[in-house]
């Protein structure tokens, strides 16, 4: 206890002796701006930050423009000017000799100063490296691989970085450099050039007056032209001094507040989407311990903020034989959930949104009840069908999320809800109550002929007419109903070679654990409130408190015979996070810092990515199998009276864009009683590195002694790794592999490994 106060100290004075530093020196700002636009500060993983006049532009920062928007940008040190058009995205870049605008898609017109200029000017896209020292040209980026480039004034060289061909480009030329590795320079049309939406006067007299006044007052002054209003139109200004501060907005906190000024109703036209996509797996998964080679088409369509992804997968065996489970659409027509991916409209920052299929990475709140869910932990072998959906109105926002629509016939699924509110812009604090629960833990028993006996217990599991076979000789029991022919049932059900019509002694199975007569229930809530203290590019600081409740209602399950099969008492918990910490530094490294108090049945992220892998699982001793809920395994060493405190961190870091690191540790004590718990996700940005397309790996493991015992992992135990190789353009090679650990029946753990590998090609 008293280390664990030392501990905040030191954070709290790391903290406090942060905010003497001063910003890092910008290399640009915003002074122009219409409609949706947004800033993703380097380090941030999300466009959180809403652009304004004025707003700095720091190394690596990222700029998104929507639909209907545009925005000028002016650097600091040359004054060299970049206009973008509408549905455009790119990345600031500088180094000591170069200055790059890595550009995803869209349009930019530039013109680039030759006074004062000590670097070289690049345009960078997926397909091509455009060099300057000083002109005036366009670039049009064409997610399709199609990238334009059109001089006005100057000379500028086009490099195809698939080709390695070079062309030069001078007024009144335009290169095309495509994907496929073509580059030709043509004469340009008048009409080639983009239009420019800005008056040319007001970055003309920008510019003139920053050779008298210095830079920032350049920037004031251009203010002092026109402004965006809120619905668009442009109006005078008498003073903007408050426009042109940086924008500072708290990225974390952003994440679990609304977006509610005007201008977000169309956040989910920001980033255009290729209206269809079309990719081809070739390869091999195991399914059951089961390797089958697959064939698999996953079409991506997007149109009107609409997005469907299906997956229309084929496997097959080694002799040639394919697995009908997936297409025995006549006996299971809910097969056709299956092969929707994902349908959604609308992203999270809109007014309105849903997603239906799958579900990754959901927390609810400050995470305290829900962190890093995901329903597709088991994927392809079980195949959850999730909604997701929500509203931002105002300060109001709300969210609902079910994890498997598939569960409601097996008596339930997971839910979430959430609401919250922001008391003000000028007083933004957020207040947010959540709710969560499992109407059936047993649902995730599988059932594969949907009999209600889980697999486990079930002697059949592919027919749903049987269920019992006490002798194991592969002949049912009697009393399976009428609708099984006599000349089906075992005579001699127990296997003692005496017809059970002439023996005295016969004892048979009892009919097995019913999902459908038997329910596990477990519900949660949580009450939290979050208020920025600093907002800044260099330094952030979110502080909250967050009080979560854990209650597992008592289940006593009776079979034929009248014995005991399942029990599990009534437990309740409560967790209590004063204070928590959430710290930005440097745009580099996110971290957080809690101190919780627990009091009885309670577990900080009790719904984790790994929950439906734990959520229940089976235990067997010689011929009786029974079943454990996850608070069973967690609480069986304590009772409702049981209390700890602890620390829990966070650290995320992107280096430089090229390595993001994410990790998270948890110490909970009680006298003799300790749990740990450890999550680890490592991730390249392959963007830098050649021929890798996707490089990631995860280690997790909660609520152990000891969640670094590498060699003795546990039921908590998840890791895996995903990589994929780019063997040419369009091309990759892809391997997945996944471990977890489950009882093979006798009390040890056996591993569950699943692997996939595939050629996928994308069109």
């Amino acid at each position: 206890m008293r280390n664990s106060k030392l501990y905040i100290r030191i954070y709290i004075a790391i903290i406090i002796s942060m905010c003497s530093f001063t910003h890092g020196e910008s290399i640009a700002r915003i002074i122009k701006l219409e409609g949706l636009v947004y800033i993703k500060r380097l380090g941030i993983q999300t466009f959180a930050e809403t652009a304004k006049i004025g707003s700095s532009i720091n190394n690596g920062d990222a700029i998104k423009v929507g639909e209907y928007g545009f925005a000028a940008v002016i650097f600091l040190d040359d004054r060299s000017v970049v206009k973008i058009k509408s549905s455009s995205q790119f990345e600031f870049m500088d180094t000591k000799n170069t200055r790059s605008l890595n550009v995803e898609f869209g349009t930019i017109l530039n013109k680039i100063e030759k006074e004062n200029r000590n670097k070289t000017f690049r345009v960078v896209s997926p397909v091509s490296v455009a060099s300057v020292k000083g002109t005036e040209f366009s670039a049009m980026i064409d997610p399709s691989g199609v990238d334009q480039f059109v001089g006005k004034e100057g000379l500028f060289d086009v490099f195809n970085s698939v080709s390695g061909q070079t062309v030069s480009v001078g007024p009144g030329q335009k290169a095309l450099s495509s994907s496929s590795g073509s580059l030709m320079q043509a004469p340009a049309m008048p009409s080639d050039y983009p239009t420019d939406p800005e008056l040319e006067d007001v970055i003309q007299g920008s510019q003139e007056q920053s050779k008298k006044s210095g830079p920032n007052q350049s920037i004031i002054e251009s203010q002092k032209f026109e402004t965006p209003s809120k619905n668009g139109t442009l109006k005078q200004k008498d003073t903007i001094e408050s426009e042109i501060q940086p924008s500072e907005t708290n990225n974390n906190d952003l994440k679990n507040q609304n977006l509610n000024d005007e201008s977000n109703s169309d956040a989910k036209q920001d980033v255009p989407k290729k209206p269809f996509g079309l990719g081809l797996g070739i390869g091999s998964a195991t399914i059951d311990g089961t390797l089958y080679n697959q064939l698999a088409l996953r079409p991506e369509i997007n149109i009107a903020g609409v997005g469907i992804g299906l997956d229309l997968v084929v496997y097959m065996d080694n002799e040639g034989n394919v697995r009908q489970d997936e297409w025995d659409l006549k006996n299971d027509p809910d097969q056709l959930y299956d092969k929707i991916l994902y349908v959604r409209y609308g992203e999270k920052t809109s007014p309105a949104w849903i997603k239906y299929g799958s579900i990754e990475n959901m927390t609810l709140g400050q995470g305290g009840l829900m962190q890093g869910y995901s329903n597709m932990m088991e994927f392809p072998s079980v195949r959850r069908v999730g909604i997701n959906t929500g509203f931002n109105i105002g300060p109001f926002g709300g969210e609902l999320f079910l994890s498997n629509i598939k569960d409601f016939s097996r008596g339930g699924t997971i839910m979430g809800l959430r609401a919250q509110y922001k008391v003000s812009d000028s007083l933004p604090i957020t207040i947010g109550l959540n709710y969560v629960s499992d109407a059936n833990m047993f649902s995730s028993l599988k059932d594969k002929d949907s009999d209600s006996f889980p697999d486990i217990f079930d002697d059949f599991p592919t027919d749903s007419s049987l269920w019992n076979d006490t002798d194991g000789d592969g002949w049912p029991d009697p009393g399976h109903g009428m609708g099984v022919p006599d000349s089906l049932i075992d005579i001699d059900a127990d296997g003692d070679n005496i017809l059970d019509n002439l023996d005295d002694e016969i004892t048979l199975k009892a009919k097995p654990f019913s999902i459908n007569e038997n329910k596990a229930s477990v519900s949660a809530w949580s009450l939290d409130v979050s208020y920025p203290v600093l907002s800044g590019d260099m330094l952030s600081l979110t502080i909250y408190t967050e009080l979560n409740s854990l209650s597992f209602p008592e289940v006593v399950t009776i079979d034929n015979n009248a014995d005991t099969v399942f029990y599990r008492p009534k437990r309740s918990g409560t967790g209590l996070t004063i204070p928590g910490l959430r710290s930005t530094l440097f745009g580099l490294l996110n971290i957080s810092i809690e101190y919780r108090s627990i009091m009885g049945s309670y577990v900080p992220q009790f719904f984790d990515q790994a929950y439906d892998l734990n959520r229940v699982v089976s235990i067997s001793q010689g011929t009786e199998t029974t079943v454990k809920t996850k608070d069973m395994s967690i609480f069986s060493e304590y009772d409702d009276s049981w209390s700890s405190d602890g620390l829990f961190g966070s650290a995320n870091m992107n280096l430089f864009n090229l390595i993001n690191f994410n990790a998270s540790y948890a110490s909970m004590k009680a006298d003799t009683i300790e749990y740990n718990s450890f999550n680890s996700v490592l991730t390249l940005n392959t963007d830098n590195i050649p021929k890798l397309s996707n490089a990631t790996a995860f280690y997790r493991r909660n609520n152990d002694k000891n969640p670094f015992d590498f060699n003795n992992p546990s039921e908590n135990t998840v890791m895996g790794y995903r990589v994929g190789y780019e063997m040419s353009k369009g091309v990759s090679l892809i391997w997945e592999y996944s471990e977890f650990y489950r009882d093979d029946g006798t009390g040890k753990l056996e591993p569950v490994r699943q692997t996939k590998v595939e050629t996928a090609f994308s069109f």
